[in-house]
């Protein structure tokens, strides 16, 4: 059966028209579920990837308010929190989904360490915003008492900001080659808790944010999947994006891609990094393909009749 690794966007964990509570992401996941357990039953063989970015912020921010009576938790213990709270949503959701048509698929969610490296360029730029805003004067305590990156946002205070360095290897990869025959597995949530290697080989968590579509495509890499697949908000990718002349797109040569990027015509955390895992994906694989899709459309997609298609040629 072909091999899919599916990369969830998180609309498919969180709606806009919902509350910012467990119960109301439990209610979308229901919903997200239902497609995927229909790829199942196209026969496709799958493990999913999902991103955490609201999550783990009101992990953080919720450690951060009370850090008067318990102690903040470090920002990977966070990441590894919103591993466990998101997976445990999906596979009860996507549990049931199966059965309910007649399949008993296992399901399952691997905590899972990323590796990345401590001389990444990224930890020398930190740009990601992460937990509350803060005053000038607290942001500078923090500075200095916690070595924190500290950054003024648009003039609504001022956050922390973290590194997002590429992911090198998955720690737990083993581990999900063991269960990809009997399961379905939920894995690098959030792209993984992010560590790195010491010399002695002891793993050291570090504060960083993965994005979820490289660590979606490392996974597919490392499983040989015939097909990586970016689920997301959107149906199709796009050139000059809201602009009169915005033009989606059906297919994407790599060359065309790499064009594509070089132009500017694909958004920085959001398309660009999709379309760049893609590549990635394709250039090692030239004879598979990558999609990017919306998740209402990802069983369309896979019979060709929407969706951008990214190849090697």
């Amino acid at each position: 059966m072909p091999k899919i690794v599916i990369a969830l966007g998180g609309n498919a964990l969180q709606s806009k028209d919902s509350a910012s509570t467990a119960e109301a992401q439990l209610e979308v996941a229901k919903q997200t579920c239902e497609r995927v357990a229909e790829l199942s039953r196209g026969g496709y063989e799958m493990a999913i990837v999902h991103g955490n970015g609201p999550q783990v912020g009101r992990i953080l921010l919720a450690s951060e308010t009370a850090r008067d009576t318990v102690p903040p938790m470090p920002f990977d213990v966070c990441g590894a929190m919103s591993q466990g709270y998101i997976g445990y949503h999906l596979q009860q959701a996507l549990r049931y989904s199966l059965a309910s048509r007649g399949l008993n698929i296992p399901v399952v969610s691997l905590v899972t360490q990323m590796i990345v490296e401590k001389a990444d360029p990224a930890f020398q730029n930190p740009t990601k915003p992460i937990g509350g805003f803060y005053t000038e004067a607290e942001a500078k305590e923090l500075e200095n008492t916690k070595g924190y990156a500290m950054k003024e946002d648009a003039g609504r205070g001022w956050r922390r900001v973290v590194a997002s360095p590429l992911p090198r290897r998955i720690v737990e990869i083993d581990q999900v080659r063991q269960l990809w025959d009997s399961s379905i597995v939920i894995t690098c949530g959030g792209g993984g808790i992010p560590v790195i290697e010491n010399a002695d080989g002891t793993l050291e968590g570090v504060a960083a944010v993965i994005d979820k579509d490289f660590a979606a495509e490392l996974l597919a890499e490392q499983m040989d999947a015939d097909i990586l697949m970016i689920l997301t908000e959107v149906e199709k990718a796009a050139i000059h994006w809201g602009k009169p002349n915005q033009e989606s797109l059906d297919h994407m040569s790599l060359a065309q891609a790499a064009q594509y990027v070089e132009e500017g015509h694909f958004a920085p955390g959001s398309m660009l990094p999709k379309v760049q895992a893609c590549m990635k994906f394709v250039r090692t694989n030239p004879h598979k393909r990558a999609i990017i899709t919306s998740l209402d459309k990802a069983i369309e997609a896979l019979r060709g009749e929407t969706g951008t298609v990214i190849s090697f040629a």
